[in-house]
C-alpha cells in the first residue's frame, strides 16, 4: 500500500497523517503478522519506543489497529482493515504458537458471536487460540 493510500486511511479514521504515524502504519501494514512494540521499534529504527507507543495509542482509540494480548512478548498490533472507524468488520481469530511465540492471523475465521446478559455492552473482543503452529509441529526443534 502506498504512503498516499495509508494517509487516506489515517484521515478516514480521523487521524492527521504525520510522518511518524505514516511510518508506524506502514510497518504494520507491510508485516505479514502482528507486531509487538519492540518489533516495531526494530523495523522502523528512526522512532523511539515512546513515539511509537503514542501512535499506537491513537490508532487504538480511532480503531485503526487491533491489539492482541496474550503473547509472552506483550501486546501485538495489526492494521484494522475495516472501512468503518466505529466498527471492526474484519475481526478474526489469532493463533499463538507456544513454541515459536509467533502470533498468526487466521483471517478466514471470524470471532464467534457472544450473547451478553442484559446490561452488558461490548466494546471489543479478542479470540486467541494457543497451540503449536504447522512449522513447529513439523520441526520438533522449533521453527526459529
Amino acid at each position: 500500500m502506498s504512503i498516499e493510500e495509508l494517509s487516506n486511511i489515517l484521515e478516514e479514521h480521523g487521524i492527521k497523517a504525520t510522518a511518524n504515524r505514516l511510518l508506524v502504519a506502514k510497518a504494520l501494514n507491510d508485516s505479514p503478522h502482528p507486531l509487538s512494540l519492540m518489533e516495531l521499534e526494530d523495523v522502523i529504527g528512526s522512532i523511539d519506543k515512546s513515539g511509537i507507543s503514542r501512535c499506537l495509542t491513537m490508532f487504538r482509540e480511532k480503531r485503526l489497529v487491533h491489539s492482541i494480548e496474550g503473547s509472552p512478548e506483550g501486546t501485538r498490533y495489526e492494521i484494522c482493515r475495516s472501512h468503518d472507524s466505529g466498527h471492526d468488520e474484519d475481526a478474526h481469530v489469532h493463533f499463538l504458537c507456544v513454541k515459536c511465540h509467533r502470533t498468526i492471523c487466521l483471517e478466514k475465521i471470524p470471532i464467534p458471536l457472544v450473547s451478553l446478559p442484559d446490561g452488558y455492552i461490548m466494546e471489543s473482543s479478542s479470540y486467541i487460540i494457543k497451540g503449536i503452529c504447522p512449522d513447529c509441529s513439523s520441526n520438533p526443534g522449533g521453527a526459529k
